[in-house]
């Protein structure tokens, strides 16, 4: 943001140069790590001044109704929040934007949009449950990196390897690749052409019809 006010000068008026500004002069104190009470006092100086000088945005019809901004009006808590909670140590307000996606977008995706709040807070509890069940079994040892231990999970089970006799009891894990389902791609795509489609389709047909004759001589 240091490079933005040098890029506009010449490009917009002077006012609204000096308006954005104070706001970069109160957005580098309120993302400082330690703030102390001249710190504050420079902010609440920057902060008026800004509000003093986005005026300009009102005259050339850009704002006519006036500044009722959330985030803007927000600034006005700041050095309270920040004598009451401490430095924010960049906090960013679209947080909630985010969060938004993830409680409100994606369940009324997944919701069938009849009477969809029910939906969503459901699936919002699931949600949460699973990240819950899987921070628990994180701890536990039951998951490692994202993938099932399969030592620790034998243990809980009270699985072994071998039965008392020597035996394999059929209930240890499986030789090959560690997870659910193991493809293997061939390395280059096959090709198909409308001829070889035929050929296909002609050699089904053949079989179809010699099976019909053998049960038919059979019978």
């Amino acid at each position: 943001m240091k490079v933005y006010l040098p890029a506009i000068i010449g490009y917009v008026p002077d006012d609204i140069v000096k308006c954005l500004g104070a706001f970069l002069d109160a957005a580098y104190i309120a993302r400082r790590q330690d703030i102390d009470t001249k710190a504050l006092d420079d902010f609440e100086v920057a902060l008026e001044r800004f509000k003093t000088l986005r005026e300009v945005f009102r005259i050339p019809g850009v704002r006519p109704t006036g500044f009722s901004l959330p985030r803007q009006h927000s600034l006005s808590h700041y050095r309270r929040q920040i004598e009451d909670f401490g430095a924010p140590g960049g906090l960013c307000s679209s947080i909630t934007e985010s969060r938004h996606i993830t409680a409100v977008k994606k369940p009324w995706r997944r919701s069938n949009r009849f009477e969809a709040l029910g939906q969503i807070l459901r699936i919002i509890q699931r949600l949460d449950k699973l990240a819950a069940m899987h921070s628990d079994f994180v701890q536990r040892g039951m998951l490692s990196g994202g993938r099932a231990s399969t030592g620790r999970m034998l243990h809980l089970l009270n699985i072994s390897g071998r039965a008392a006799d020597g035996e394999d009891d059929d209930g240890g894990p499986v030789e090959g690749p560690d997870v659910l389902g193991h493809v293997t791609l061939a390395q280059t795509r096959g090709r198909l052409s409308s001829t070889s489609l035929e050929s296909s389709a002609n050699s089904e047909k053949h079989a179809i019809t010699l099976g019909i004759s053998t049960h038919l001589a059979t019978a």
